[in-house]
């Protein structure tokens, strides 16, 4: 992720102290540091990186009021004139800020522990392959229950059609006809059996991924801290609190627009009342952009700002059976085995020269990356065969609506002929 992309920037006021003068310009955040530009200069005046920040409080005195005051190390920084308000950027800025600390003392807890090696890397690797055909499997299977209770409904339709069928049928024939009350009895008593099953989803359904948010609402100059949640069937933005904002169904959105690679918006269209969007913001909004991609592929957009990210996220999701499998077995099978027989005696020789260039991996780290290899191998084969299910199921179902439409105009014909 390149670290110089602007987040955010707002036009505010800075105090240099040198000059003892409020200079004005605009306040930019990136992924990883905090930048001040003065207007007329051009000149940066401002910038240090936000692992660097000690405390962002919101001040004010007898001179300077609603100002938003950040301290680097040991020296205090004076911002003020924020647009579109102080406590917007406040959030933001603290928002990031925090999730910086996060990531670097976790990495540093990582560091102190372990030294970086070529199995560790390795190991990392294919633990976020691993997450990710999770996330993956998880959307397939709850898009494989929609299927199921969709053939379910449309099986019951062509049990109604049979009713009706069989109806018609005894409207058709002579008052002297013996069978006619017998035709349509028996299949009346199928009705109710079917409704426990697609309630339950929901209640079953998990938790893809959860990150912290900084929340807009339309076009609201006021933001909030919050979550957003993203489940197999859709996503809920939720407050500190954890009390539900809102949540959109799958079919209730009608477009995502990923504005950056940390901000995104969330969509939904009405006719004759205004539309509900939400903005969100988040430093771990990279994570989930990949998923949403796959989510709602018709649906999302990327904009300028955001298209060289679309690169970055295509995941192994095109040729999910095969591809992941392919490419983890062959870059650890060379760490694994390097004097395996590639190219004869001469092979094993090149390839033992190239490992004692890199950081040999302990017995355990190998013991580790085969264990996640076999998970990752299960992973890619339950994937292919779910998604060769649910072509097969759309195929049933293509047939059974063309089924179902020839059946409903042979019936309208015969009730026209009725009346």
């Amino acid at each position: 992720m390149n670290e110089d992309i602007r987040i955010h920037s707002w036009p505010c006021s800075y105090y240099l102290d040198t000059s003892k003068q409020w200079v004005s310009g605009k306040l930019s955040l990136t992924p990883v540091a905090i930048k001040f530009t003065a207007d007329k200069t051009g000149e940066l005046l401002v910038n240090f990186h936000l692992s660097s920040i000690s405390e962002i409080k919101k001040e004010s005195s007898n001179l300077i009021f609603s100002s938003l005051t950040v301290l680097e190390k040991n020296t205090k920084h004076w911002f003020s004139s924020l647009q579109p308000n102080r406590n917007v950027v406040f959030n933001i800025l603290e928002h990031f800020w925090r999730e910086q600390l996060l990531s670097s003392q976790s990495a540093g807890a990582e560091a102190a522990a372990l030294q970086s090696t070529k199995g560790k890397e390795l190991t990392g690797l294919l633990t976020g392959s691993q997450k990710r055909l999770e996330d993956t499997a998880k959307v397939l299977h709850y898009q494989g229950e929609q299927f199921d209770n969709i053939m379910k409904g449309l099986n019951k339709i062509e049990g109604d059609m049979d009713v009706a069928d069989r109806l018609l049928t005894e409207l058709e024939s002579p008052p002297w006809w013996p069978f006619s009350s017998k035709l349509w009895k028996a299949p009346l008593e199928t009705k109710p059996k079917e409704t426990a099953t697609v309630s339950d989803s929901k209640n079953q359904e998990g938790i893809i991924i959860r990150i912290p948010v900084i929340i807009t609402h339309r076009t609201d100059s006021n933001v909030k801290p919050g979550k957003l949640t993203l489940f197999a069937s859709g996503l809920e933005i939720s407050d500190c609190n954890s009390q539900v904002i809102h949540r959109f169904e799958s079919k209730d959105v009608d477009d995502i627009r990923v504005h950056t690679p940390y901000e995104i918006s969330v969509r939904q269209r009405f006719i004759g009342k205004p539309d509900t969007s939400y903005r969100l913001l988040s430093a771990k909004m990279p994570e989930v952009i990949p998923i949403l991609e796959m989510q709602f592929s018709k649906k999302i957009q990327f904009l300028e700002d955001a298209l060289g990210f679309v690169g970055a996220t295509k995941s192994p999701q095109v040729d999910l059976g095969t591809s992941i499998w392919q490419a983890a077995t062959g870059l650890v099978g060379g760490v694994l085995q390097p004097s395996s027989p590639v190219g004869g005696k001469e092979g094993m020789d090149n390839d033992q020269v190239q490992l004692q260039k890199h950081e040999k991996i302990s017995q355990e780290e190998a013991k580790e990356l085969k264990q996640i290899l076999q998970k990752l191998k299960g992973l890619a084969l339950e994937t292919e065969a779910e998604l060769e299910r649910q072509d097969e199921a759309l195929d049933s179902i293509t047939t059974s609506v063309d089924r179902a439409t020839l059946n409903i105009d042979k019936q309208n014909r015969r009730i026209k002929r009725l009346t």
